[in-house]
């Protein structure tokens, strides 16, 4: 084997590699949204706050008076879609306690899910909503996802779910 070929081989070794990297990251959902929403890193869709912002939102509700917090649903079924259809779902909720009511963030575990929420507090008695969006690409088959939901209620981390049948294109 020549130098050339010996070169050609390793460079195709390290391009079949970082193909299969690729395509590893995609598929486990560890995407720049999953590593922004998990450790800050990058550049996040979800919460529309800046990793500073996180922070100091979070100590802002930490000092608030406790609230309970009343969902109307906490699992959506999207039924069956084709695999790359992006679907919403509002997750309604009601303050039901004495004290206004914060969303402190909104945790998802795969970057193919993607929460947002009003930023201002929700006085008692007043209602709100969390919209989550879901990207079937690159999911195929039966999926279930988990959200929680962190704020100043008396239970400070609420779960929510939703799942899809996603079918091939």
């Amino acid at each position: 084997m020549n130098m050339n070929q010996q070169l050609k081989a390793v460079l195709l070794t390290v391009l079949t590699s970082s193909c299969f990297v690729i395509a590893l990251v995609e598929l486990s959902g560890v995407s720049s949204t999953a590593l922004y929403n998990k450790y800050g890193i990058g550049k996040g869709a979800g919460n529309g706050l800046k990793p500073n912002e996180a922070m100091e939102r979070e100590k802002q509700i930490a000092t608030m008076p406790k609230t309970t917090l009343y969902f109307y649903d906490t699992k959506h079924s999207f039924g069956e879609i084709k695999e790359g259809d992006v679907v919403k779902y509002p997750y309604r909720f009601k303050n039901t306690g004495p004290n206004p009511l914060m969303i402190s963030k909104v945790d998802v575990t795969c970057g193919c899910t993607v929460p947002s929420f009003s930023k201002e507090p929700i006085q008692p008695g007043g209602e709100g909503e969390i919209m989550i969006q879901y990207n079937s690409a690159h999911h195929p088959g039966h999926q279930q996802k988990n959200v929680m939901v962190h704020s100043n209620a008396q239970q400070e981390s609420i779960s929510i779910s939703f799942d899809a049948d996603v079918k091939d294109k």
